[in-house]
């Protein structure tokens, strides 16, 4: 398990505990951008296959997590799950069993990817939306299903349809911006980047700006929600 501090943001600093499947190598880079200057974050790896997650290798890769989790730091202030995918692939009861499991496995409060996706699109009011993703038609089916269980509805949908975890790895934040400009339509109220290895952190608030509209990622979904859950922890809310 590895260490990364934040450098932005002007609140205490908090103890997270980040998981990531093996491959990416965004997201412990970018939540720090987004978290309280001083916050520490001890990050698990959860290995795979180069395949992108799916209904048929779910239960052995949430299994591994699981087992993995329970030997994390008791001396965390909150647990951000970050593999998107896992969570609306399993659905919204999968998933919200998997947020209890883990804490159950780690004492420690748990908040998760998809869950904050959700719940950032209904703080900002969202129910018409332009998603971007990397993922495969039918994953993109199991993300859609996630939100319209929210009422979220998906307006115009654009994916870099990556076939392994190398082909993910090698999109850039230019790319990114790129296709959120060909995706964003009238009809959407929000954009969303969904997948917490696409780099996200230093185009996000210039393309609000261009749009008129918000644009969420799951990366800064999950930190506005690890805070949230830190801060309701310790009755700083």
């Amino acid at each position: 398990m590895n260490k990364q501090h934040a450098g932005t943001a002007h609140n205490t600093g908090l103890k997270v505990g980040l998981i990531v499947p093996m491959n990416n190598t965004t997201m412990a880079r970018e939540i720090a951008g987004w978290l309280p200057a001083g916050s520490e974050i001890q990050v698990l790896r959860i290995p795979r296959g180069k395949g992108l997650i799916t209904p048929e290798v779910l239960p052995e890769y949430v299994r591994s997590t699981l087992d993995l989790a329970a030997g994390m730091s008791k001396n965390l202030d909150v647990i951000a799950y970050g593999c998107t995918a896992a969570g609306f692939v399993a659905g919204p009861d999968g998933e919200a069993k998997l947020a209890k499991d883990l804490q159950a496995v780690t004492g420690t409060p748990v908040v998760t990817t998809a869950r904050s996706m959700v719940l950032a699109l209904r703080e900002l009011g969202a129910r018409r939306i332009a998603l971007v993703s990397p993922y495969s038609e039918s994953v993109n089916r199991a993300l859609m299903k996630f939100l319209d269980e929210d009422e979220i509805r998906v307006e115009e949908l654009a994916s870099f349809n990556a076939p392994d975890v190398d082909a993910l790895g090698r999109i850039t934040e230019s790319q990114v911006a790129e296709l959120a400009r060909k995706t964003m339509s009238a009809s959407c109220d929000a954009m969303f980047i969904a997948c917490s290895q696409l780099p996200t952190l230093g185009v996000l608030d210039g393309l609000s700006v261009e749009f008129g509209r918000p644009v969420m990622s799951s990366i800064k979904a999950t930190a506005m929600q690890a805070r949230r859950a830190a801060a309701e922890r310790h009755g700083t809310k």
